[in-house]
């Protein structure tokens, strides 16, 4: 295969896994490009057969250094770190469950927890199935260290949400309404859609005000929201599109995107609000404006 039918062919593998591994949309399109160039640089490919797990293994090469470098930029990081937020216009129905899940906002946080090596192996097998010999192949390990890797990285992995049961069309409902009520200024009910116990993490990456440290309570939370509302200029609009998999909310400003909010559900109630304005983490969703 020339190198453009292989680019059309496992380009959306390639930025699937690393964007789960490096939670940025940008970095992951730069490695997937970089991948590919290289495999066109390359005369002896090795068996076709093989390709797959050739470029997997770039790819996954590529993220763990990308990874490693960015370490003292994440400790110095201002406020909160959340991942750029993988906006698409609707839902992907071919999409399995895993997969949805593990594009997350929560997610992917919750894979800080791990290092480098432990988060591709992971993903690897939780997310795309690979079994224990073809990981072996990409991270250059023996299977039964991978499996070894796999299941310690399971275990410390704390505080996994239990998964949702609301459907696509449900969760959408909501934060319509959820929209609906911080329009409308009903505080009442956005009580009934919150949990009490809510949390809302919000990243400005110093670029922009925003709240350093998370928000507990709901009463905190919709305080912040109506004061977010009154700020807000006259040419603004607010969409819902797909965000990390699943419906969230774009706020656009004169028709730029300036706030990406994303929702993890928990007994139909919105317990985390995930919330997107550091201008570096958008430059992908304005790209062509």
């Amino acid at each position: 295969m020339e190198t453009e039918q292989l680019y059309q062919a496992y380009k959306p593998l390639l930025f699937s896994l690393a964007y789960r591994m490096l939670g940025s949309v940008m970095d992951a399109e730069d490695i997937v490009h970089d991948a590919f160039l290289s495999l066109s640089q390359t005369e002896e490919l090795g068996p076709v057969d093989n390709i797959k797990a050739y470029l997997c293994k770039m790819v996954t090469n590529r993220s763990i250094d990308k990874l490693r470098s960015a370490t003292h930029k994440r400790n110095i990081y201002v406020g909160t770190w959340l991942p750029e937020p993988l906006v698409e216009e609707s839902d992907d129905p071919s999409m399995t469950y895993i997969m949805k899940e593990s594009m997350s906002t929560a997610y992917l946080l919750l894979l800080e927890q791990l290092s480098e090596v432990e988060r591709a192996v992971f993903i690897l097998r939780e997310v795309f199935g690979y079994d224990y010999d073809e990981i072996a192949l990409i991270v250059e390990k023996s299977s039964v260290n991978c499996r070894q890797i796999f299941h310690r990285a399971r275990k410390s992995i704390v505080d996994k949400p239990k998964a949702s049961k609301l459907s696509t069309k449900q969760v959408a409902t909501y934060v319509e309404q959820f929209v609906t009520s911080i329009q409308r200024g009903d505080v009442q009910a956005m009580l009934e859609i919150l949990k009490t116990d809510a949390v809302f993490k919000s990243d400005g990456g110093g670029k922009v005000t925003t709240a350093l440290k998370p928000i507990h309570t709901s009463e905190r939370i919709i305080r912040l929201f109506l004061g977010i509302t009154k700020k807000l200029p006259e040419e603004h609009s607010i969409a819902i599109r797909m965000v990390n998999g699943t419906p969230g909310i774009i706020v656009n400003v004169n028709n730029r995107a300036t706030y990406v909010l994303s929702f993890e559900f928990k007994e139909e109630k919105i317990a985390s609000i995930y919330m997107m304005v550091n201008p570096e983490k958008l430059i992908h969703l304005n790209r062509n404006v």
